[in-house]
């Protein structure tokens, strides 16, 4: 099954993977603690803003997971002291779901003291707490729903977000928060 672009978020860790049909070509970078999804040095040129962002952002004491440009205003506001819910709530909902073809929902969680997952879809906008993996993906499993899924090491959780069986994956980041720090990893595909 394809559910595009998802997020899983616990209490302590998170992932994030792309799956795509249509941008395929992508990998994800780290940039001084950031990872960022971007082309492929053999990727075509497009002009699709949706296509590059980061996706895994540090901010305030936790860190933020998600699909897109939103990713930043989230770590914004938890840098500036919002709880972790309001951060993710109002960022979601200013930016709103994606106006593409199909309207793709964002996708984003924050892994910290509080952790919450939320989607902002054409109809909606869900913000939950959770206390147990829940994931919450762009198409079909558009509701944040529990997953089982085990965190044990940024890498580790990234190559197991990937490996999830859904189609089209492309990459995939993982997080992990102790209180006292943010660990990251990625894993872009054999």
């Amino acid at each position: 099954m394809y559910i595009g672009r998802f997020v899983v978020v616990a209490p302590d860790f998170g992932a994030y993977r792309v799956s795509s049909r249509s941008f395929p070509n992508r990998q994800i970078v780290a940039r001084d603690g950031t990872l960022t999804v971007a082309p492929t040095p053999d990727a075509p040129e497009n002009d699709n803003p949706y296509v590059s962002y980061n996706c895994v952002r540090e901010g305030g004491d936790g860190v933020v997971v998600g699909n897109g440009s939103h990713v930043d205003p989230i770590a914004e506001k938890l840098d500036l002291g919002y709880p972790a819910r309001d951060a993710l709530a109002s960022s979601l909902l200013a930016l709103d779901y994606e106006k593409d073809d199909y309207d793709t929902p964002r996708v984003a969680g924050v892994v910290g003291e509080e952790s919450y997952v939320g989607i902002v879809r054409r109809d909606a906008l869900l913000v939950e707490s959770v206390s147990e993996p829940t994931l919450v993906a762009t198409y079909e499993e558009d509701e944040p729903t529990a997953i089982d899924f085990d965190g044990d090491g940024p890498d580790a959780i990234a190559k197991d977000a990937y490996d999830l069986d859904y189609e089209h994956a492309v990459c995939a980041a993982g997080v992990t928060y102790d209180g006292g720090g943010v660990d990251v990893g990625f894993y872009n595909g054999a």
